[in-house]
């Protein structure tokens, strides 16, 4: 059912870009396969219809995104009151952020700066919502024990007092952690202690490994002083039309994060973007699955070749995602981002460096084509390495 397209010359970020033009690009995270055939054939029908005006959110959407985490993820009681619609989970990201500046305005703490807690490494567009609003970073760096990443609670702890606000990405990008429920129990106690609101990125959470298993963190919250943005384009590759939601349990903060949605005027769904969605969370569990097979397939490639071709480089456990997080050799005298440039210009292939999320030393690699654009993107990384090495690097 998979079918994958040369995507090249159809105006695609990840392909089209100036700096990806003439490369293999396994660097944006969205997928180089079509969308499902039940959503294909959901945007025909509608693309039949003709008229494209303004439209409103149908029941039908709602009705499918509770019935879809219920099934799957064992989500159970999501109502139509407690999801505000969103262009994306970035825009809703910033709502909420301006929706909690909003509430220190309110408060009387218009002085104060908001305090916004990442898990280091993390998705480079958390610092920019963070740094757009004015906002101070705290970052609790995530710790590589023998390539499986992992919080230090104390240090956790220690950081998240004064913290109005943790973004936690679950499963986490870049690092490919699917956190367990013991430690996503952890965070939300010691969170209800200090009074910090968690917003909870779970885009990537229809990717996990065969051996992990997505909690969703409204199952497992102990109140209600948490949001979860998701939205149905990372797993089905329909990001381009731009369809998201928040869950809000908390009514009073429901109405707060809304106000700053429609002050961001992010709120009007594209019409494409609820029917696609419709047909994805109704029509497309088995497609869903065989790509989940591939991204599993793929990985194992992946860890094949490094064993073989670059011993010398480690992969990190990828429990979910479609992200893997590779480690460059200690002895390499490049950082992440020269290495990915000289890639990009030596050998045409494009990985993102571990310095736009916070990190040193790690590329990130989109296993989400097919294993013949892998095989040849992993080929150039080796060329690239070894032409490096003989060329006067420390190896």
């Amino acid at each position: 059912m998979l079918e994958f397209v040369n995507r090249r010359g159809s105006d695609c970020y990840k392909w089209d870009s100036d700096n990806a033009v003439g490369t293999l690009p396994l660097w944006v995270a969205d997928m180089d396969f079509k969308a499902s055939p039940a959503i294909r054939r959901a945007l025909a029908r509608r693309l039949e219809h003709g008229v494209f005006g303004y439209s409103c959110t149908p029941a039908a959407y709602y009705e499918a995104v509770s019935r879809w985490f219920a099934r799957r993820h064992g989500w159970e009681g999501i109502r139509r009151e407690q999801l505000i619609t969103v262009t994306g989970v970035v825009p809703a990201i910033s709502a909420v952020l301006r929706a909690h500046r909003m509430l220190l305005d309110e408060q009387g703490r218009s002085d104060e700066r908001l305090r916004v807690m990442t898990l280091t490494p993390a998705y480079n567009c958390f610092f920019s919502c963070i740094s757009n609003l004015d906002a101070e970073l705290v970052e609790c760096r995530l710790v590589d024990h023998d390539g499986r990443f992992e919080i230090d609670f104390a240090d956790f702890e220690k950081r998240l007092e004064g913290c109005d606000i943790l973004l936690l990405c679950n499963p986490h990008n870049p690092t490919g952690r699917v956190w367990t429920r013991d430690e996503l129990q952890m965070i939300t106690a010691m969170c209800d202690v200090y009074g910090t609101f968690v917003v909870a990125d779970e885009i990537h959470c229809e990717f996990t490994m065969p051996e992990h298993t997505y909690t969703p963190y409204a199952t497992i919250a102990e109140n209600d002083d948490y949001c979860v943005l998701t939205s149905a384009s990372k797993a089905f590759n329909i990001a381009g039309l731009q369809c998201a939601c928040i869950y809000v349990p908390d009514a009073e903060t429901y109405g707060r994060i809304d106000r700053a949605v429609n002050i961001h005027e992010v709120g009007e769904l594209n019409v494409f973007g609820t029917v696609a969605t419709i047909a994805a969370y109704n029509e497309s569990e088995q497609w869903l699955d065989e790509i989940n097979h591939l991204i599993a397939d793929n990985y194992g490639y992946l860890r094949e070749f490094i064993k073989s071709e670059l011993p010398s480089f480690r992969l990190t456990l990828m429990e979910g995602t479609y992200l893997a997080w590779l480690r460059l050799p200690k002895a390499l005298a490049l950082s992440a981002t020269d290495l990915c440039d000289k890639l990009a210009k030596q050998e045409h292939v494009l990985f993102n460096p571990s310095e736009m999320y916070g990190a040193e030393g790690y590329i990130r690699i989109n296993l989400a084509t097919s294993t013949e654009v892998l095989a040849e993107a992993l080929r150039r990384l080796a060329d690239g390495y070894r032409e490096i090495s003989a060329g006067g690097a420390r190896v």
